[in-house]
């Protein structure tokens, strides 16, 4: 015979309280006296009770969802999403924090004018609590899509403009700061950057950090030849920055992929590492201990940002807190056998 499941009634009979206290406590509802809330949740372990999720909704007007954004452009955009350990790394973060909190993300991408639309009819709708966006582009007009919206919204990295949003982010001028002085103590006196897009504010201020130490140390700029986050792109500006600089002896590179590009070019061509030329990365991602050899990188808490990033929306969908924040982490240098 089935079972039937069972009920708030079952629970209020086990508790001894009314169903409408065990519907109070169920559904988070403050004002319940922390004993009541304790005997609640006794009867319901006892009876097996789960709450049903959409009868919940229509009490809280809350799904347990947040919408994952992953915001950029073109037609290959999401490949490079999924080739990037960065958003995994985004991912792991997001998913830890709200599994502590009975919540769930829903993944979604963002790559044209279309997606975009979508994306906030989607959330508006409530199909989602509120939204995590990781955009790369500079002027991306999603966020101030999902504001017009009403839409709780928390960024990953502070937008290029203005906008009265919550969002985490590193010191990326301390994080190239780091790498230069490593470099300038490791006694490399010919150093070379693959950089970021220039339209990118992070490339911009690791570039920008790095600049700024090598003079406090009396050394001139540095060439660098533009990289695009990407292994191809990291080998390719290595190539460039060989054949124009033969002598250099030192390469800081944006992200830890375009290092490993880098790392890959500098063995095929004989290059040894870190005795000839030394490499720094940026991210601290997986591949940096998979690389040969193990990489010495600026860390970027990615997995810290991504739950601080979801603890800020989860404020804003409570309203325990309603102002924009702007989290700022701090970088580390890690240091292995590539420099």
């Amino acid at each position: 015979m089935h079972r039937q499941a069972p009920t708030l009634e079952d629970v209020a009979r086990e508790a001894g309280v009314s169903r409408a206290t065990v519907s109070r406590v169920v559904n988070g509802v403050r004002n319940v006296d922390p004993g009541i809330q304790d005997l609640v949740r006794s009867a319901i372990e006892r009876t097996g009770y789960t709450p049903n999720r959409a009868a919940r909704a229509l009490v809280t007007r809350r799904t347990g969802t947040v919408a994952l954004i992953v915001s950029g452009a073109g037609d290959a955009f999401v490949g490079h999403v999924f080739a990037d350990p960065f958003f995994g790394r985004v991912v792991n973060g997001v998913v830890g924090y709200l599994r502590l909190h009975a919540m769930q993300p829903v993944l979604l991408f963002a790559e044209s004018e279309a997606a975009r639309k979508q994306v906030v009819d989607y959330v508006r709708q409530g199909s989602a609590d509120g939204a995590l966006v990781v955009s790369v582009q500079p002027d991306d007009p999603l966020p101030d899509m999902l504001l017009s919206a009403r839409v709780p919204t928390v960024l990953f990295a502070r937008p290029a403009r203005t906008v009265p949003v919550s969002c985490v982010d590193l010191d990326h001028h301390a994080g190239g700061r780091l790498a230069a002085e490593h470099l300038v103590a490791r006694g490399r006196r010919r150093l070379a950057v693959i950089g970021a897009p220039p339209d990118l504010r992070a490339g911009r201020e690791r570039l920008a950090g790095f600049r700024a130490a090598l003079a406090r140390a009396g050394r001139d700029s540095p060439p660098v030849a533009e990289g695009a986050f990407t292994l191809d792109s990291g080998a390719r500006a290595m190539a460039a920055l060989l054949r124009d600089h033969p002598a250099v002896d030192g390469v800081f590179a944006a992200n830890d992929l375009m290092a490993q590009g880098a790392c890959q070019v500098l063995r095929e061509l004989g290059r040894r590492i870190p005795e000839d030329v030394a490499v720094v990365g940026f991210d601290d991602a997986d591949i940096a201990v998979t690389c040969r050899p193990p990489l010495t990188t600026v860390r970027q808490p990615v997995e810290d940002m991504a739950a601080a990033m979801a603890r800020l929306l989860g404020e804003q969908v409570q309203g325990t807190r309603t102002e924009p924040r702007t989290l700022v982490f701090e970088p580390e240098l890690v240091v292995r056998q590539s420099a």
